[in-house]
Formats: structure tokens, sequence, C-alpha cells
């Protein structure tokens, strides 16, 4: 998730954010049996490799070449696939580290919607669900899986970025606007189901 530096970027960025990572597009309110392993392998990796998550990589590789950034890697078919490869690496080095948290901490990766109640509330409910995540005993804790995967994506992936982009700095920056899209993606969650109703009559 790089150089979210124009505005321009960063708002097709948000409107591919929820491309980028889907997973349990439909959840419901708990209560729901706690994933074991092997399903927060699945949710993992489905954030990673489903194909609406391959469309918004690759789409999101289109943004990063028409804006020409890095401009390192200069332009064509191979510049492409360049950017297209490393936004999948970090896709996957996230994923990873991610998995390896909500296993080892046994925290639930999933969002939990209000589902019921006011526009502010629910808001309030999807920002705090960004910064808290359910335990897989049902408690609420501080969601270090979110955070450290995030951060540590982004100083993991800058290693094969041009050195003016692999500094601290920017690894903070692009850490937190990973937890911003986060963010974004649990109001596209929460609020999605309701305007698909209205909307789609679904």
């Amino acid at each position: 998730m790089k150089n979210p530096s124009t505005p321009t970027r960063a708002a097709l960025l948000l409107a591919l954010s929820a491309a980028l990572s889907v997973s349990g597009f439909g959840q419901q309110t708990p209560p729901e049996p706690p994933l074991d392993v092997t399903g927060k392998l699945r949710f993992h990796a489905s954030n990673v490799y489903s194909p609406l998550s391959m469309v918004g990589i690759a789409a999101y590789a289109g943004i990063l070449q028409a804006d020409n950034a890095p401009r390192e890697w200069g332009q064509g078919a191979s510049a492409y696939g360049q950017r297209f490869g490393s936004t999948l690496a970090w896709s996957g080095i996230r994923n990873t580290l991610a998995f390896g948290l909500t296993s080892t901490l046994r925290q639930d990766p999933r969002y939990f919607r209000a589902g019921s109640g006011g526009c502010w509330r629910r808001t309030g409910h999807a920002v705090r669900g960004t910064i808290l995540t359910r335990t897989d005993k049902g408690g609420e804790t501080f969601s270090t899986w979110r955070f450290g995967s995030a951060y540590g994506a982004a100083f993991l992936s800058n290693q094969w970025y041009p050195d003016r982009l692999n500094t601290t700095r920017l690894g903070f920056i692009y850490g937190s606007a990973t937890i911003g899209l986060d963010m974004v993606r649990n109001l596209g969650l929460e609020f999605w189901p309701d305007i698909r109703k209205k909307v789609f009559r679904k």
C-alpha cells in the first residue's frame, strides 16, 4: 500500500480499499463461534488471493502505473508487473503477519457489525472495531494483530523500494494509511448491507 501522497491517488485508494480486503463482507453481529487456526488461515489467505482482492491489487497497481510511482520503476509492461508484484507481496506479508498474530494472541480478525442504531452510533462502532478486536473467548482487546501487521508490512515492503522511500518516516506513514483504510473498510462492512438492501432491494 504505497505512495498515498496525492489527493487523487488517496481518493482512488479509498475506493479500492474494500476490494483489497473484503473477507467476511456479510458478517453478522456476534455471537459466532471463534475461528480456529485453519479458519484464520483461510480468512487471511482470502484477503490476498480471492478474486475480488486480486482485482483490487491489479487496479491499485494500475493507479501507481498511471502516477509513475515510484518514478524509478518507469513505465511499460515490466514496470506494471513490478508494481503488481510489489502490491501483492505487501498484501501477502501483511496477512502472513496478521495470521501469526491472530493465532498466537487468540484474536479474532473479523469485523462484527452493530447492524442497528443510528448512523453516529454505528460509525463509532466501526471506528472502535478498528482499534479494538474481539478475542477468541468473546472479550475485547487492543487490535494488536491489525496494528502489528500494518506497520510490520509497511517497513518490510519498503525494503525493495528506492532508498528515498525506504525511510522510517514513510514506514510510519504507510502503516498509518493502512490503518485508515481498514477503518474505511469497516465502515463499508457496517453500512453496505443496508445500502444494498435499499438500492438493490436485496
